[in-house]
């Protein structure tokens, strides 16, 4: 690897997807300057290598306030209750230096992972307030140099069973919080949550973004009424619908159908591989659904799709390293994928389609800034295929993290 510095005004042999051949960069100022085949100049750069160079992955849904929680709180069931549950209890422990020494801990993980956005959930409710929201929004701040970071408040116990949550909500939203999530299915009056957090997103200007319809019971769910609202309230295009494992269930022609509502309705819809394929199908002691929806059916009928992680070490999801190359690889082995189209979209959900979800611009282009990943990998369907490894990336031109490629020491190759 080429000699790394910390503002670096050239990158040479870099490879763009859609672009023939290798270009060279011109930075200045934190802004691109110029792309082209070759730049004559005397200023020192970065050898991309022939490798791929890309905006950053987009983490479209985690949970940075509860995450490395394993060691004090432990999922006795599996399921998707007995991890509500499990946290529920983790909570009254939880502090600000807590919550924010381990949200670090996440988003450091996620940086060298190349990721350069993120949307982190955060509970509310009367129990734990407004300490995680604090302590993730301090993390926001200190680390802006190296990842823009949107918080979505909203009420994982319920909304209107929870009396107080209504009020703390709309606080963190004068505060600065980002967006408001909802959580219907644990609420006592699903309709009366999701009617109520899209007059307070109108009031707020924000947009919306839901766990929704988590099991495999595709007898009744939340997604009609949530599409309704949107188009009563004009929130097209601002609504995101997280899990939503019971499309996963659906035959054909109903799956067709559903498409179409989430489409008209301008919802976007976030698959959690990981963690659905730990919650779901526990009832099942043979023949186990994955529970996990089918994001590029649903992208190829016109809806929005991205991947996420969820969870990181928690009674969710028990594991996680943050890396979205490794999501969009579980998806597309899960999903049956392995074409190289079909891997370059699952490299879209988690890249250029979850920055779009986050009003993040993707394209790298003269005047833009220079928020740049290099990948070791010399297509998008190679990063994914191989589950390629960052080598570096840089916000504004700044440099902000470096991976060097492992080293092989051959015997017949040392010197004597």
């Amino acid at each position: 690897m080429s000699t790394i510095y910390l503002m670096p005004t050239l990158i040479r042999n870099a490879r763009l997807h859609g672009r023939d051949g290798t270009v060279d960069i011109a930075i200045a100022d934190g802004i691109i300057r110029e792309i082209a085949p070759r730049i004559e100049t005397s200023a020192p750069g970065l050898d991309a290598g022939g490798n791929l160079l890309f905006s950053g992955f987009a983490e479209s849904h985690i949970h940075l306030d509860k995450a490395c929680i394993l060691d004090y709180a432990v999922n006795e069931t599996g399921t998707l209750e007995g991890a509500i549950a499990a946290v529920s209890a983790a909570k009254a422990a939880f502090s600000a230096e807590d919550i924010y020494a381990r949200g670090r801990k996440v988003i450091e993980k996620a940086l060298v992972q190349g990721t350069t956005a993120m949307r982190t959930h955060v509970e509310i409710d009367p129990g734990i307030g407004l300490i995680g929201f604090s302590a993730i929004r301090q993390l926001k701040q200190d680390f802006a140099w190296a990842m823009d970071i949107d918080i979505c408040v909203f009420p994982q116990e319920g909304l209107i069973n929870n009396p107080g949550t209504d009020e703390l909500l709309v606080r963190a939203l004068e505060l600065g919080a980002d967006l408001l999530g909802g959580c219907p299915y644990t609420d006592s009056d699903p309709d009366g949550q999701i009617e109520w957090l899209f007059k307070t997103a109108r009031e707020f200007d924000v947009d919306l973004d839901f766990h929704l319809d988590f099991d495999l019971d595709t007898s009744w769910r939340h997604l009609d009424k949530v599409a309704a609202e949107a188009i009563r309230h004009g929130w097209q295009g601002r609504v995101a619908i997280g899990h939503v494992s019971k499309l996963s269930m659906l035959p054909e022609k109903e799956l067709v159908e559903t498409a179409a509502i989430l489409r008209d309705a301008g919802i976007a819809v976030t698959v959690l591989p990981a963690t659905d394929l730990f919650l779901m199908g526990r009832d099942h002691d043979h023949g186990i659904p994955r529970g996990v929806a089918p994001a590029h059916r649903l992208d190829a009928a016109g809806v929005a799709c991205t991947l996420a992680t969820n969870n990181v070490l928690n009674p969710f999801t028990p594991f996680g390293d943050c890396s979205l190359a490794r999501m969009a690889n579980l998806f597309a082995n899960v999903s049956q994928l392995g074409t190289s189209e079909d891997l370059e979209r699952c490299f879209a959900f988690v890249s250029d389609v979850p920055r779009g979800l986050m009003h993040r611009d993707s394209a790298i282009e003269v005047g833009k800034p220079a928020d740049l990943v290099l990948v070791d990998a010399g297509s998008r369907a190679d990063a994914v295929a191989e589950i390629a490894q960052p080598l570096w990336g840089m916000k504004a031109g700044q440099m902000t993290f470096q991976r060097p490629l492992p080293v092989i020491f051959r015997a017949d190759e040392t010197d004597d």
